[in-house]
């Protein structure tokens, strides 16, 4: 949903193509999945057919682990790569977990880890009835973060861009420098004012530093 907004400022040379995860939006009502790779399989013959073209993936926490193991799969299933993938708000994914799994705690445990994370608004978590909707859904996206096992393969021949929030408690500016060794083209570090959801709270200037590395990235194709 946060995407939506972001259409009228891509360069004309872009197209934004939105994903939308079951349990969210208009499949509110499809269970979650809880498994990274089930989860790629499944995006995989949906985004297909928009493929015949450059593309490039933009990620965001889970998003990133989606969008880099899904570069991986293509490349071993279609012999296709993304010209370009965007990492953003996460760990390189061949660093060891620091962070205990969290999708399994007691529910007052589990909305105190929500609330330290300040990734959900206040009012929401102070809603009896919004949480026991949400909930479901929040532990489904951390099993499918936290049961992930990275196996190693090959470098990405795409060139990678690793963004992150410089106030960001859960994602060091290492961790992001680590995305490094995942391609063997170029690859570019660049943080933001903000915490681990600065994609939120600064949104123009990501927007802007976005557009342009896609211009470039559109121009040198």
């Amino acid at each position: 949903m946060i995407y939506r907004a972001w259409a009228d400022r891509m360069p004309e040379s872009v197209e934004l193509c939105l994903v939308q995860l079951p349990g969210r939006g208009s499949r509110s009502l499809e269970s979650p999945f809880v498994r990274l790779i089930s989860l790629v399989e499944a995006i995989e013959p949906a985004i297909l057919e928009f493929l015949d073209k450059p593309f490039a993936f933009f990620g965001h926490s889970m998003g990133a682990k989606i969008g880099f193991e899904l570069a991986r799969h293509l490349r071993r299933k279609e012999k296709l790569e993304p010209t370009h993938l965007f990492v953003s708000g996460c760990r390189a994914p061949q660093l060891p977990r620091e962070a205990r799994p969290i999708h399994d705690l007691p529910e007052p445990d589990f909305i105190e880890e929500l609330r330290r994370l300040n990734g959900t608004p206040n009012e929401v978590l102070e809603n009896p009835e919004l949480m026991q909707l949400m909930i479901p859904l929040l532990r489904a996206d951390f099993a499918v973060c936290s049961t992930h096992t990275y196996m190693a393969e090959s470098p990405l021949s795409c060139s990678i861009s690793a963004y992150g929030g410089l106030a960001d408690q859960e994602v060091s500016r290492e961790n992001l420098e680590a995305w490094r060794v995942q391609t063997e083209a170029m690859f570019h570090l660049r943080t933001f004012p903000g915490d681990h959801f600065f994609v939120n709270a600064n949104r123009a200037l990501l927007l802007r530093v976005l557009s342009e590395e896609l211009d470039r990235v559109a121009s040198a194709v």
